[in-house]
């Protein structure tokens, strides 16, 4: 016994002794380097980076289809529904992201999550709502210490702690994971139980058997044995499906009112009537009575594409991310930098192992790039040639000069179906009804993805809707 004590005790002085080196490496050589000035010798900057109003903090880090409709027109009528007899306050968040869901669910799922009719909550979007929120509480603790201990004991052995520890925020998460993983296990046995049925009873699904996890599982059973995915595997891929959906819904609530994305869209929308107005304006006429617009009309229209790039620009829904750099790196900088010393660099090396954020936000609002005006909400800019300084600064993102959706291989691999769901739902909501502020204070919260709250931190978006005249 004491000599396994002794051992533990040698690995932890190693492992304590090589953390300490690679920061002291990093922190000798980015010392030199300017920054905001530290709140704490122990979390330096780490209480602003995680902040729920961390907006000001990293601006200014940043200055130095048929289903489509379907699913929409579904929505279209929930809403109708309630405001037919006048004017209601209703909550866009929850209307969204049951939407969001619906369409992914229906799209890459082939599965329906929800019918878009009742007020009645399914448990598996109670736990969407909750979990930005619940996860970005613990944002610390699972970057610096979760990683220690995830691959301590068996499986069985991490739950049994997990529900011990006296931790409000990691049992909050255990049970919205338990209900995701739960509503993931059930889509795989449905799809499971269809293929085995076989061809008939794949195509009375309601994707027909066209939705991406219906393909994946039919062909894995042709792969070689090798390369065939798991069932925890298969199940994995249907949780990123879902995951995907939680980042659309933030895009369309983005709209409609002062700062921050589709629930911001329509939030933006409510604050700037004219600017809806216009959008309405341009949606009826292309549109024909009782005909979908078509793909290329929706591409066609020019103050929606604008509206949604300004929005997406400005108000991305997440705000920066973070990377771990695997080897020592040269960090070539745009502009040059004015170090400690005095010395001005335009190179600054980055060791292994050290963390990096990545300001989204910081590019998008970058004045140098955009200009004097970056700050505010014009959809103007795109209807003319942008300056000559965006072109200059190769942004890498991959859409628009913008870094909304990340660049590289690690893009966002959903960005069109986003921006597709996008604007048909706009279409849809903004021909018929006419979005207004509430009278409740609404605050966006920087979490992984920005969420309106009301009331601190509860979730929610209350805009005043009624039917377009």
């Amino acid at each position: 016994m004491a000599s396994l004590a002794q051992a533990l005790l040698l690995i932890a002085t190693v492992w304590i002794a090589r953390w300490l080196w690679l920061a002291f490496s990093a922190r000798r050589i980015l010392n030199n380097i300017p920054g905001p000035p530290s709140r704490s010798f122990l979390t330096g900057n780490l209480k602003e980076i995680y902040s729920f109003d961390g907006w000001d903090f990293h601006h200014k880090l940043g200055e130095k289809f048929p289903i489509f409709f379907g699913v929409g027109k579904r929505l279209r009528a929930a809403l109708e529904s309630r405001v037919k007899q006048g004017p209601k306050e209703v909550d866009l968040l929850l209307w969204m992201s049951r939407t969001a869901l619906e369409l992914v669910g229906q799209a890459g799922l082939g599965y329906s999550f929800d019918p878009l009719e009742t007020d009645e909550i399914p448990p598996y979007i109670v736990s969407v709502k909750q979990m930005q929120v619940t996860f970005h509480k613990m944002a610390l603790s699972a970057r610096y210490l979760l990683p220690l201990v995830t691959e301590i004991g068996s499986a069985q052995f991490r739950r049994f702690i997990v529900n011990i520890v006296p931790w409000k925020n990691l049992h909050e998460a255990r049970d919205i994971l338990d209900t995701l993983y739960a509503t993931a296990v059930d889509i795989y046995n449905l799809k499971k139980a269809a293929l085995e049925a076989g061809d008939e009873a794949v195509s009375s699904q309601i994707a027909e058997g066209k939705d991406i996890i219906s393909i994946l599982m039919k062909e894995n059973v042709n792969a070689s044995s090798d390369e065939r995915l798991s069932e925890d595997e298969i199940i994995g891929q249907v949780r990123i499906n879902r995951w995907f959906a939680l980042n659309i819904h933030s895009y369309l609530l983005q709209l409609i009112r002062p700062r921050p994305p589709f629930p911001r869209t329509l939030h933006i929308l409510a604050k700037h009537p004219d600017a809806q107005e216009k959008l309405r304006k341009e949606i009826r006429l292309a549109q024909q009575e009782g005909i979908d617009i078509t793909y290329d009309q929706l591409n066609s229209m020019e103050w929606l594409d604008a509206v949604c790039r300004e929005t997406l620009r400005l108000y991305p829904p997440v705000s920066y991310l973070a990377r771990i750099t695997r080897k020592d790196v040269i960090l070539t900088t745009s502009t040059p930098v004015t170090t400690l010393d005095g010395s001005t660099t335009t190179e600054i090396p980055i060791p292994a192992e050290t963390n990096i954020l990545v300001s989204l936000l910081g590019s998008n609002r970058n004045p140098a790039i955009w200009g004097t005006d970056v700050l505010e909400w014009k959809p103007d800019r795109w209807l003319s040639p942008l300056p000559q300084s965006v072109a200059d600064a190769h942004v890498p993102g991959i859409y628009s000069n913008l870094m909304t959706f990340n660049a590289g291989g690690r893009a966002c691999i959903g960005f069109k179906f986003s921006q597709l769901e996008m604007k048909v739902i706009l279409c849809l909501l903004v021909e018929r009804f006419k979005f207004s502020l509430s009278d409740k204070d609404v605050t966006w919260q920087m979490s992984s993805i920005a969420v309106p709250a009301v009331e601190g931190t509860k979730p929610q978006l209350p805009l005043k809707v009624e039917l377009a005249a």
